[in-house]
């Protein structure tokens, strides 16, 4: 069976592409389709974005404290040994 291309083999995903961007601009410009404000496709990626990060700080300065816990638990039980000696 042969594959019947629009285009060309390489120019109809190109196509594809194109034209679903084009559409999703219009949609998100166009006053009669357009998202309400705080609901576009940016500003919820920047809410998101925004939520990410507070978590990645969050369990980033979560790992810090646990890792200065475990730095003072070997640095103190380091100077009890040698004390000892």
């Amino acid at each position: 069976m042969t594959k019947v291309y629009l285009l060309s083999r390489t120019l109809d995903p190109l196509l594809a592409v194109f034209t679903g961007l084009f559409a999703f601009h219009l949609n998100q410009n166009n006053p009669r389709t357009a998202p309400p404000p705080g609901h576009t496709l940016q500003e919820l990626l920047k809410w998101k974005w925004a939520e990410s990060k507070k978590i990645r700080e969050a369990r980033d300065k979560e790992a810090s404290e646990e890792w200065e816990n475990v730095t003072r638990e070997l640095v103190g039980e380091t100077s009890v040994e040698e004390a000892k000696r």
